[in-house]
């Protein structure tokens, strides 16, 4: 066991799945008040497989795997946006035979295996006591097994797409939101010039929330969603009836990656699959694009209307994160001690009705957390609808 000089114990955080602004603020509040309380923090590198990939030997190298962290460290990286700890898509429950670290390879020979075990004696190895895991559901549902496998876990929900179950807030989905308004205004310009369509692709594979909240905010005239299949001889005619009426002669879409056309399924890049059995998806934008330029005559006089189609991906990731998810990881990680303190494990912490909670981490695998089509969604006019915003939550339709 390696060796580590306890006081109250030692916690262990991770961060997996994709990079979003805000988990270094996240980081460093946990590490700041943690240290402060008397503990111990260890940083996992990679997610879940630095917790695969670990030597159980004191004399190994495991700086790729694992650092003790400071209040030095995650100072001068609580402010900027990323992951300092990196991530990753592992799944320790489903590792490829190809992917299983070398000191293992003459033990687990089948095409998919699990590391549960090696997971737990890492841990041991470690002398963790505390683990707290920040990710969307893949790297959550994974935080349920350890938990359920004696593993004292406390999860912190992130995710651009807010798509985690039990939370009406995930970090990053502020700063994604922000992104999306500030970049279509910005390529609008563009698309006015010219007098085109604007089609922007953006993140969401089963939750349509990405694309919601800003066309809601006026970032755009319509936009399709993965919860509900879209007609596209309809969306046409509705952007062209939005570009016949705009002064500048251009009209914005914005494009769920997860989103599909009647009769149709997802669009992918190409048809592997990551640990979590997800395929990269990609190109609905482009398909969307084309079409409405195909189209179109039928709605404009005749006359073909052109399209600029830009897939914002890793635009809206990149760079600092916001104001709210500044915000909202600082309470988090403090959340997160808060429970540590009084020796509660087997939480999630969320925001609820806007006020800081914890709920069960077993609601991360109960259910799916999507956009409600009937109360939020026109499915006629493809956009965001709305009774009245008295008592909603702050980004309105984020709540269960």
């Amino acid at each position: 066991m390696v060796t580590l000089q306890k006081t109250k114990g030692v916690i262990g955080i991770l961060t997996g799945g994709g990079d979003v602004p805000g988990l270094n603020p996240a980081i460093r509040a946990v590490t700041i008040r943690a240290i402060d309380e008397g503990y111990r923090v260890i940083g996992i590198r990679r997610g879940w497989a630095g917790l695969v990939d670990i030597v159980r030997d004191p004399k190994a190298d495991n700086s790729d795997c694992y650092l003790e962290l400071n209040e030095d460290i995650v100072n001068r990286v609580g402010r900027t946006g990323g992951t300092f700890l990196h991530s990753s898509r592992t799944n320790p429950a489903r590792v490829s035979k190809d992917s299983v670290p070398e000191h293992l390879k003459d033990q687990y020979t089948e095409e998919k295996n699990d590391l549960t075990g090696e997971v737990l004696k890492n841990l041991e190895f470690l002398g963790i006591d505390y683990l707290i895991p920040i990710g969307g559901d893949d790297t959550l549902s994974y935080a349920v097994r350890l938990y359920s496998e004696g593993v004292k876990v406390i999860a912190i929900p992130k995710t651009m797409d807010n798509d985690v179950p039990g939370t009406d807030y995930c970090i990053g989905f502020s700063t994604c939101v922000t992104r999306t308004i500030q970049l279509a205004n910005s390529l609008r310009t563009v698309a006015g010039s010219h007098e085109r369509f604007l089609v922007l692709e953006v993140f969401g594979r089963y939750a349509g929330f990405t694309a919601m909240l800003p066309t809601m905010a006026g970032a755009a005239n319509r936009c399709v969603i993965p919860e509900y299949k879209f007609d596209i001889e309809r969306l046409t005619e509705l952007l062209c009836q939005d570009r016949r009426e705009n002064p500048s002669r251009y009209a914005v879409v914005l494009v769920s990656e997860g989103a599909m056309f009647q009769g149709g399924e997802m669009v992918f890049e190409d048809l592997t699959t990551d640990a979590y059995g997800h395929k990269k998806l990609g190109g609905i934008g482009d398909l969307v694009a084309v079409k409405l330029k195909e189209l179109s005559p039928k709605y404009n006089n005749g006359k073909p209307v052109n399209v600029l189609n830009q897939k914002l991906a890793y635009l809206v990731r990149a760079g600092d994160p916001d104001a709210i998810d500044s915000i909202v990881p600082m309470a988090y990680g403090n959340l997160a001690l808060d429970l540590i303190l009084n020796r509660i494990h087997g939480r999630l912490v969320v925001l609820k009705d806007g006020r800081y909670d914890n709920v069960p981490i077993e609601v991360v695998t109960s259910r799916k957390k999507l956009v409600d089509v009937e109360r939020f969604y026109n499915t006629d006019r493809l956009r965001p609808k709305y009774k009245s915003f008295q008592l909603q939550p702050l980004f309105i339709m984020t709540s269960d």
